[in-house]
């Protein structure tokens, strides 16, 4: 697994396939091991980067994690593309991951091919109920990264069984924990609203959403999303938060044919 030094702090990130870049991004928590069920059939086309971001999997924690919010990660993926002096890229992009994908599409539309967001976060209208729910999460009083994750995977495989016993064991860890909550913080700030921005995204965009996902729903985020970028196409599959590790063959029956429309 490779690492490369960034301003940020040294990250990991694993590299299979030749082709155009295609740069997966994961949620918080996660790492780049999520997108397990669907990187062989993706590497057989597309040179396929999926990056754990810092604090998660084997990349290091940011120096102080306990104040470090979505912006970060955001410069996080913005100098992992010019260390790599990639060429313009296609992204998929989690929940955390989707938003770094969506601010990169909207202010350097030069560097992206395309676009699949999914249950991207930065699109949930603010309510007393949201911020009180990132609040929750983002203090001592949070759900345990294990209980929050078996609440928003609804399908077990073997890739979500995996997410779940690493939410359990290194997610679980004082330092991630720390991290996850001021991530959580951040969620409740104006830089992780992406409905302002959004409409700049002139790339093909994908937008996957879960039907039955409780924190990034479908019918209200993902409507949001669809109003917000222009063209996007829109598409709601039976399953929760992370549909390339929970319904991986429907994932790839929608992505598949949306890539190769980006990378001809």
């Amino acid at each position: 697994m490779p690492s490369i030094k960034l301003p940020t702090g040294s990250v990991h990130y694993t590299e299979h396939g030749q082709g155009v870049p295609l740069v997966l991004l994961h949620a918080n928590p996660g790492d780049s091991k999520d997108f397990e069920a669907v990187v062989p059939a993706l590497s057989k086309t597309y040179r396929v980067l999926a990056l754990d971001w810092p604090g998660y999997g084997q990349s290091a924690l940011p120096q102080q994690p306990e104040w470090v919010g979505v912006l970060f990660f955001y410069q996080v993926l913005r100098e992992f593309l010019a260390a790599l002096a990639l060429p313009p890229a296609c992204f998929i992009g989690n929940s955390l991951g989707g938003n770094a994908a969506a601010r990169l599409a909207a202010e350097s539309p030069e560097l992206v091919r395309g676009l699949v967001l999914v249950a991207p976060g930065g699109f949930t209208t603010p309510s007393l109920v949201s911020r009180n729910f990132c609040k929750l999460q983002g203090s001592r009083f949070s759900l345990s990264p294990r209980r929050f994750a078996s609440l928003y995977l609804k399908h077990r495989t073997a890739t979500t069984r995996a997410m779940l016993e690493r939410a359990s064991t290194t997610q679980a860890a004082a330092p991630q924990i720390m991290l996850n909550r001021a991530l959580w913080r951040g969620f409740a700030t104006p830089d992780n609203d992406l409905r302002t921005v959004a409409p700049k995204i002139k790339a093909p965009t994908l937008l996957l959403f879960g039907k039955s996902d409780p924190v990034i729903p479908a019918g209200k985020d993902g409507r949001v999303a669809a109003r917000c970028i222009p063209s996007a196409q829109f598409k709601a599959l039976p399953c929760g938060h992370a549909s390339f590790a929970e319904v991986p063959e429907l994932f790839l029956e929608e992505v598949q044919p949306f890539l190769a429309a980006c990378s001809a």
